[in-house]
Formats: structure tokens, sequence, C-alpha cells
């Protein structure tokens, strides 16, 4: 969830999304001015004071109260400042991966899980089994609508517009950037070509520590000049190129 910042000391302070507590200054046909701090008011525009459709700006909010509001935009030239009392999306649906791990709040309850808002464009469902490590009959036995729990990512359908959380954070397996298992780097032309002849080395020749006679060379050295060799292969390769 999106951090609060209380006390910003000028709008170059200010971010977009960045969620502050200020106090209603006056109030017009047009919206709200709240002062959050930065030294001159921003104003809520009628339509960003809550979702539903408003009529007039004081059957939402009056002078003098303490309202919660989210940065829109900003223009530091202009000296302009639009905020917005509906809470903006934080986490983007393409920033949504299996195993990624958020705090949210539980905001409904159902006899089949809980929907909790992790600040995406709609709260996810953690389904009753995902719930808890022991057998869940009823979820209002594990959490009630207001607490804040740490979930995971499960599946996401784009299409849908629809997310599978797990409150049992510790089993999900956590993705890496790409949403995958991260793999190891395929090996380089020079290192294959060391493992074929390393190999038929050692099935031509038996491991010892001695030079046996008629000077026959030890797999050490065998494979210590074979290294030297594919090396200087490959540096000419490459000043020839």
């Amino acid at each position: 969830m999106e951090t609060l910042e209380t006390s910003p000391h000028q709008l170059a302070d200010l971010k977009p999304k960045m969620r502050l507590t200020g106090k209603v200054t006056k109030t017009e046909m047009f919206g709200a001015f709240v002062d959050v701090g930065v030294g001159q008011p921003g104003l809520v525009h009628i339509s960003m004071l809550r979702q539903e459709h408003v009529n007039r700006v004081e059957d939402v909010v009056k002078e003098g109260q303490d309202v919660e509001v989210w940065v829109n935009r900003i223009d530091p030239i202009g000296g302009r400042l639009e905020l917005t009392m509906i809470p903006p999306v934080m986490v983007e649906w393409r920033d949504l991966k299996p195993g990624l791990r958020l705090r949210g709040k539980v905001v409904r309850l159902e006899k089949f899980g809980a929907f909790v808002d992790v600040g995406a464009e709609r709260p996810g469902l953690v389904h009753v089994s995902e719930m808890s490590q022991e057998y869940v009959s009823n979820p209002a036995d594990v959490a009630k609508v207001g607490d804040e729990v740490e979930v995971a990512v499960l599946d996401i359908d784009r299409k849908k517009r629809q997310i599978r959380l797990s409150m049992k954070v510790s089993e999900v397996e956590v993705m890496d950037d790409e949403g995958e298992e991260a793999e190891a780097a395929p090996p380089t032309p020079m290192e294959l070509a060391l493992r074929q002849a390393m190999e038929h080395s050692s099935r031509a020749e038996p491991e010892t520590d001695e030079t046996p006679a008629g000077g026959w060379r030890t797999r050490k050295t065998q494979e210590d000049i074979l290294t030297r060799t594919l090396q200087g292969r490959v540096r000419t390769s490459s000043s020839d190129q």
C-alpha cells in the first residue's frame, strides 16, 4: 500500500498518487480547495470528490473539514496542484504477476472467501482455502472487514480483470521479473568445446598422478594443454574478424 506523506514542504516534494492529509479551506461550485501544507491549496474538482456523481460540493465536504487526498497533477512552474479524493490505482495490471507479495485491506467477506484491496483496479479474492494453513469453515473466523493483511498473487485473469490471492504467503513461490523461474545462462561455444574435449579425454585415458614410462602425459597435463590451445584458437578467431 502507498505511504502516507503528512508534511511535504513545497510543490516539488509532491509526486503523482502520493497520499496526503489536508484541510478544506474553501468550497466552490466546481470543487473544493484543500491545504496540504505546501504553501498553497490544491483543487479537488467536483468530479474527483468521490466515484459516485456529485450534485453539490457541500454534500461531500465542508470548509474546515480534515480530508484524505491523493496528488493527481502537479505544475510547479505554474504553481498549480490538482488533488483527488478518489483513491488512485496504485498497482497496475502490468505489474501483477504470480508470486508478487503485497499488503492490502479486507473490504468484503463472503462464504467462499475474502476480497482484499491491494491498490489495483479492483479487489482480489482470497478463497477460503487460501486463508490459512488450517481448515477454515467461515472466513470471518480468520479476518474481518478493515483488517490489513499480507497476501501473494496466485493468478491473474487480465481479460476478466480478476485477481486470485493467497494469505498463505510462505507457500507461494516468488517469481523473477519475467514471471518465470530464472534459467541458467547457456554455455559459450568455447565452454561446449572444452567440455566435449575433456569428456573424450577422460574416456580415453585413466586418471593418474604419476607420469607413466614412455613419456605419456597425465590427464591433468593434457587438460591444461587443451585449455590453452582452445583459448589460443578463440583469440586467433577474434583477431581475424
